[in-house]
């Protein structure tokens, strides 16, 4: 860092580290024995939507690539849009392979990024369930390289449970780095897979 950012206050971006994704199975072990919450078998990638050619190679390539697993029982990845604008791709597996499920988050990722459409992506995410069908997220933030848990209550309404959150991010505190400013909480109220 330099002396006049430190003078000033600023603070250099933390650069993303993809790898962080695969503490994810081990703290879905966590997850589950403190709130009862299991892999969903679902999990995104969200970035900034991006036009062209290249881009479309790029995804045709990642199909390609994720497409060789024989394990998998559809598509790769699907490409969605929410209804905020955001793009996504969308890779779903059975809930038993969260290994697969975040290699295939980390592939995305990583092509992408290699392709230069790294400043587009946002986060990724991995969708978990209980019992009673509540839905949870724990969200990768590309830019901070952190985690936080994010679980929309059920219903039509837009609404979260805070106090959910706040007790699983005590509770994987120690399995993932989790995000301490909770104003970067961002709601993924759209998500396609959550």
């Amino acid at each position: 860092m330099r002396l006049l950012d430190v003078l000033l206050g600023r603070s250099r971006p933390v650069a993303p580290d993809l790898d962080r994704l695969f503490a994810l199975p081990s703290a879905a072990v966590t997850l589950e024995a403190a709130a009862g919450f299991a892999p969903a078998g679902s999990g995104a990638v969200c970035f900034a939507t991006v036009e062209g050619a290249a881009f479309e190679r790029i995804c045709a390539e990642v199909r390609a690539l994720l497409d060789a697993d024989s394990d998998r029982t559809g598509p790769p990845v699907e490409p969605q849009r929410d209804a905020y604008g955001y793009s996504w791709l969308v890779s779903r597996r059975s809930p038993d392979q969260l290994p697969q499920l975040v290699a295939d988050l980390h592939a995305v990722n990583g092509s992408l990024e290699a392709a230069g459409f790294g400043p587009q992506l946002l986060c990724s995410l991995v969708s978990f369930t209980d019992g009673s069908g509540r839905r949870l997220a724990l969200v990768y933030l590309y830019k901070r390289g952190t985690f936080y848990p994010f679980a929309p209550l059920p219903g039509a309404a837009e609404r979260r449970d805070t106090a959910l959150e706040l007790r699983l991010k005590a509770a994987l505190d120690g399995d993932l780095p989790v995000e301490p400013d909770l104003d970067r909480w961002f709601p993924v109220w759209a998500a396609p897979g959550l």
